[in-house]
């Protein structure tokens, strides 16, 4: 049995946790838990809600932990219980996990100390807040932590994680079976392959705010946790 343990908080990116959880939940042998700290509802950048399956303190030990992304984990980094649960979970853990900026609750956590990792594009050069060093992939493994990207990265992440658990052949598989064959229609999705003027454009309407919002609540956070 391989435990699988999704954290989850209000205001998470629906997709941080549905791309990986319908990939991971086809593991042989998965038994996974979606979990938040009271065990009650949680909502989504989608205007719709997500139902756990318990809370923290009905939890078993994970063997792999994951932690979604989302505007969210402004107040999730700010919230001790979350960021405890993490920690204590991810001593036992074969495989610590991140979607996103869910990265960031792993940094918090003293999880990404010399460590390489990565993020959503636009969040990147905030890893070095944690003592991280950002590598410029979709998704990065070192030793037992394995972080994605932004969103759809995590799809991604969910195969190669399959991969390292049960090998190759489960993952292609799974693949196969969820016909993840994509063929998106622009080039794009990235900034190294987006017209600048359209990355220029959604910074200035979008991250630049929101990366200096996180970057004040990482400061908090890890303010109050010294």
């Amino acid at each position: 049995m391989t435990r699988i343990v999704f954290v989850l908080f209000d205001n998470v990116t629906q997709l941080d946790f549905a791309g990986p959880v319908q990939f991971l939940s086809r593991l042989p042998g998965a038994e996974t838990h979606v979990v938040t700290r009271e065990g009650l509802r949680v909502t989504t950048d989608c205007g719709f809600a997500i139902v756990p399956t318990g809370s923290f303190a009905d939890c078993p030990q994970a063997d792999i932990i994951c932690v979604p992304g989302g505007h969210g984990v402004r107040e999730a980094i700010a919230d001790t219980a979350i960021v405890e649960f993490v920690r204590e979970q991810a001593k036992a853990a074969t495989w610590v996990t991140s979607v996103c900026t869910g990265a960031f609750v792993l940094g918090v956590a003293g999880l990404l100390r010399g460590k390489r990792a990565t993020t959503h594009w636009a969040y990147t050069h905030l890893l070095p807040l944690f003592g991280a060093t950002h590598e410029e992939t979709r998704v990065v493994r070192d030793g037992n932590l394995v972080t994605a990207g932004g969103v759809t990265s995590g799809i991604d992440f969910a195969l190669e994680l399959i991969a390292l658990a049960q090998g190759e052949h489960v993952a292609r598989t799974i693949q196969l079976a969820l016909e993840y064959d994509p063929a998106p229609p622009f080039d794009g999705g990235h900034p190294s392959c987006t017209p600048q003027p359209l990355v220029d454009g959604l910074k200035a309407r979008v991250y630049e705010k929101a990366a200096s919002d996180m970057e004040a609540a990482i400061g908090a956070a890890l303010g109050a946790a010294t």
